[in-house]
């Protein structure tokens, strides 16, 4: 087996090399040919910089594609849906997408030094990667196993804006769509140009990153974008050698779009492992006593086809096949395991989509099919487990003008699972598990003018246990029963020339909620405590307000607070706070444009006290509040921009997963303050 990973990791620096190759010959071509450019188009340009406008400016009818599967406007959709647009993410000073993400729309992250996972409406670090969908120009990068979609994957330089939904979307996007739906937009070839960013910093912190696009002729454009990132980690043995590529090549007319899309993510991460209370307060940058390796590879390829029958109807599909091997290895005291995971996924989503003009405004209709193949193999020191799963579920949803200013949405969604499995510890013979389950929704949206929209909706969600789940649950249990969900939400927002305020109201039930349970009884043949039940019953309601002001053509502000309250509802822990869920979080950020060339940009989040992960009684004390600010400065002369951003200014110690276990609390560190220095060029 030590052969076979050297010769991967051979095989994964060789590729990453040669890509980098190609992507240096690409950005010099392209950067020629851009130096051969008028005085006049880089006049034109610079003047277009000078005159970019702010998040605040943008039209109130931008059109997203986060709802609905199909292009639309925030305000036509009855839902909570928040843009952060690139120059937003521009003016942060951002440089990893959980910069962008965090505090924004109610996320929480959790993470345990190995990679973010995003919690929407209420769920544990533990829970988070299987109820909250994470979608790339709308993939899906959650996995099929429990392991959390690899977000670190994506540099920002291929990202055009992001779409958050915060709310459950089970009739459109089905299984995992419970606590919301972040969509991530790249950036697609329109003109030929392209940008190269250098980054460095704290941890010996090194990134190189770049893009570049061009016309083939009217209809036809290309696209490549690649990242290498180096860093020895804010903790001891925290290492990682991270490297990803991706092609496009588009085809657009006025009837027809179709893309092919390839791309390979490599990275290679040392694992510092947990701390005890002790440890963590000696020193939180240290090594647990269990550490380990992780080196994943994943190849996704993506093609796409839309086709305008007419000026009502249009037909499409995508598909999508990736596949990832994932070698981790760990060591502590009992000696080193080593584990691999293999994993594949088919996806194939057609769709139709129709809009009837009518008197009062347009009948939307989009109806469709997803069809899911996985295969998950996973074989190790103490594991030999193999899944194969098929999902596959039709769906459709109508939105009808009921006025000019009202409309109704409604729809729903048949979803059936199949898991064939086998585990030569839990499951020997092998088992068949099959499951169904049902999604629906209801909503009206009411815009009585321009700048002011009124909702309410009400949705049902659901999610199936994922594979290694199904593998590990106690004696005399044969698959868990699908998680069903009641979400109801109502909200306002006013949009503005200066100021948008939105203002939402929701509620969460859930039955049969899947987790791991320390306490339950090891499975026969199980090589750990515990195992995956169907929980008891549990219910969060909160409010969120997100306010942005432009108070002047160069100083803005904005305020995001949101509130949750989750318990348990029925059981031996009834009334009891889910764990790992902050009370309260907040953010309040100010933009200002110092002179024309050099902006400044100042944000505080703010983090309440929550149980750790896995404390369902409550038994254990709650980790402490937090605040984090981080600072940024941008400075731009010509096609150049040069930043400095400082993340957790103050040198706030905070926790930034922890989980508890017998009476006995385990911690992650969050990075004390750190420093990131870039310089980009844009031609």
């Amino acid at each position: 087996m030590g052969i076979q990973i050297i010769q991967k990791n051979h095989s994964s620096v060789f590729k990453l090399s040669l890509v980098s190759s190609v992507l240096s010959s690409l950005l010099f071509s392209a950067a020629v040919l851009s130096a051969q450019k008028t005085e006049e188009s880089q006049q034109q340009k610079q003047s277009d910089k000078q005159n970019v406008s702010y998040p605040n400016d943008t039209n109130i009818d931008d059109v997203i594609t986060v709802i609905g599967r199909e292009k639309n406007t925030p305000l036509n959709i009855a839902a909570n849906v928040n843009i952060i647009d690139s120059t937003e993410i521009a003016l942060s000073g951002a440089t990893t997408l959980t910069d962008v993400l965090r505090g924004q729309s109610g996320i929480q992250i959790s993470d345990s030094n190995s990679g973010p996972v995003f919690a929407m409406r209420g769920f544990s670090g533990s829970q988070a990667a299987n109820n909250t969908l994470i979608l790339m120009d709308g993939r899906r990068l959650n996995n099929i196993d429990i392991a959390a979609p690899s977000v670190g994957a994506i540099p920002l330089n291929l990202v055009e804006r992001v779409e958050i939904l915060s709310g459950s979307a089970g009739v459109l996007y089905g299984d995992q769509a419970v606590g919301g739906v972040i969509n991530i937009i790249t950036r697609a070839p329109e003109d030929t140009g392209g940008n190269v960013q250098l980054l460095g910093g704290s941890y010996d912190t090194v990134e190189g990153r770049g893009n570049v696009s061009a016309n083939i002729n009217d209809e036809w454009s290309v696209y490549l974008a690649g990242s290498q990132n180096n860093s020895d980690g804010y903790r001891k043995h925290n290492s990682n050698n991270t490297g990803s590529i991706l092609g496009r090549l588009q085809y657009q007319t006025n009837v027809d779009d179709f893309f092919v899309e390839t791309s390979y993510y490599d990275n290679e991460q040392d694992l510092p492992g947990a701390l005890t209370a002790e440890q963590y307060q000696t020193d939180p940058r240290q090594a647990g006593s269990s550490t380990g390796r992780q080196h994943e590879m994943t190849n996704a390829s993506r093609s796409g086809y839309r086709h305008q029958l007419n000026s009502i109807w249009a037909l499409s599909a995508d598909a999508t096949y990736t596949d990832s091997l994932i070698d981790y290895s760990s060591t502590s005291i009992y000696g080193t395991t080593i584990t691999r995971n293999e994993r594949s996924l088919l996806e194939l989503q057609p769709k139709v989509t129709a809009s009837f003009p009518t008197r009062k405004g347009d009948i939307n209709l989009i109806s469709g099919i997803d069809y899911n193949r996985g295969d998950a193999k996973f074989t190790g020191s103490y594991i030999n487990r193999e899944d194969k799963q098929n999902m596959a579920s039709v769906y459709s949803q109508v939105t009808v003008p009921l006025t000019q200013a009202m409309s109704l949405v409604t729809g729903g969604r048949y979803a059936y699972v199949e898991d064939e499995l086998t585990d030569y510890a839990v499951y020997p013979d092998g088992v068949d598990l099959d499951n169904d389950a049902t999604a629906f929704e209801l909503g009206v949206n009411y815009r009585p003018s321009n700048s002011h929209r009124l909702y309410v909706r009400a949705e049902t969600n659901y999610r199936f246990a994922k594979v290694d789940e199904q593998a590990y649950t106690s004696p005399g249990v044969y698959g868990l029963k699908p998680q069903t969900g009641e979400s109801y939400e109502a909200g306002w927002d006013w949009v503005s020339a200066h100021q948008t305020l939105r203002v939402n109201l929701y509620r969460l039930d859930l039955e049969d909620e899947i987790v791991f349970d320390s306490s339950a009884d090891t499975p026969s043949g199980g090589s750990f405590t515990g195992a995956n039940v169907n929980a008891d019953s549990s219910r969060r309601y909160g409010a969120s307000v997100d306010w942005d002001w432009q108070v002047l053509a160069s100083w803005q502000v904005g305020l995001d607070y949101n509130y949750i309250d989750a318990e348990f509802t029925n059981g031996e822990n009834k009334g009891k706070a889910l764990p790992w869920v902050a009370k309260h979080t907040a953010r309040v950020f100010t933009s200002v444009d110092v002179t024309d060339d050099l902006q400044t940009f100042f944000e505080a989040v703010y983090h309440g006290r929550q149980f750790l992960d896995g404390d369902n009684t409550n038994e254990g004390p709650k980790l402490d509040s937090y605040i984090l600010t981080n600072l940024a400065l941008n400075y731009t002369l010509n096609d150049w921009l040069a930043s400095i951003r400082v993340d957790n200014l103050f040198n706030q110690k905070y926790v930034s997963a922890g989980y508890y276990s017998y009476g006995t609390g385990y911690y992650y560190s969050g990075s004390e303050r750190q420093f990131m220095v870039s310089i980009g060029y844009s031609f």
